[in-house]
């Protein structure tokens, strides 16, 4: 359970508006200015108690190196709807709502054909999910995919959620990707590992077994860049 101050809850509620209207973080001497803290030592100590309960995320140095963890966010009503009432009621002169993308919903990632994603064409969509613009980066290559099961349930990955991906053929070790495994005839999702010339793919559930293939029997499909709890989790 996230406890914060009513301090605290100000400053991530003009960070969610400050990037859903700028679509950029905001210095730490602006979140002071606005939220009334002078000292710059003071607004560490806060940005650090939300980095704590893994909200934000910063490197320290840069000056505009503050990131959102918008999945945590959504749970916590923190929605990119919200945030545009937060940037209303906070404006001096106009709102501005962020703008909105509608990313494909290709499937589910389980077992089954493989998943359309050569081409991520809304054709093929069975729906769509909407993200404000500012959270995710290059929205011509992400699509989503409907979670079936909890083999990464520790990884807070539950079973109806919805992943955003990057549509890649590629991947670092310890990247959580959507990996078309040859043989299974299934589209899994996993923690990617290489082991010599073999992959693994590694549930975040001690309850399952890691699947291990040679890495020419292994297809990644994408990379997931985002998570998106659904209401009835």
């Amino acid at each position: 359970m996230v406890t914060l101050s009513a301090r605290q809850k100000n400053i991530l509620e003009f960070i969610v508006s400050f990037i859903s209207e700028k679509e950029y973080p905001p210095t730490i001497r602006e979140i002071g200015e606005k939220v009334g803290i002078s000292s710059t030592s003071v607004v560490n100590y806060n940005l650090a108690k939300l980095e704590n309960e893994s909200l934000i995320s910063r490197e320290r140095d840069v000056s505009r190196g503050l990131s959102v963890n918008w999945p945590k966010l959504m749970t916590l009503g923190f929605t990119p709807q919200a945030a545009s009432k937060t940037v209303a009621s906070t404006s001096r002169s106009h709102s501005v709502a962020p703008v909105m993308l509608q990313i494909p919903i290709l499937g589910h990632i389980a077992a089954g054909q493989p998943i359309r994603v050569d081409a991520i064409d809304p054709a093929y969509a069975e729906d769509f999910v909407q993200l404000a613009q500012g959270m995710l980066s290059s929205p011509e290559k992400l699509f989503a995919l409907k979670v079936q099961g909890d083999s990464m349930i520790d990884a807070s990955v539950l079973d109806g959620d919805i992943v955003i991906l990057s549509h890649q053929e590629t991947a670092k070790d310890g990247d959580m990707v959507a990996a078309w495994v040859e043989g299974d005839e299934e589209t899994t999702l996993k923690y990617l590992y290489r082991e010599g010339k073999d992959i693994r793919l590694q549930p975040a559930n001690p309850t399952y077994q890691p699947i291990i293939r040679s890495a020419d029997k292994v297809r990644i499909n994408g990379k997931v860049v985002s998570v998106i709890r659904m209401l009835n989790n």
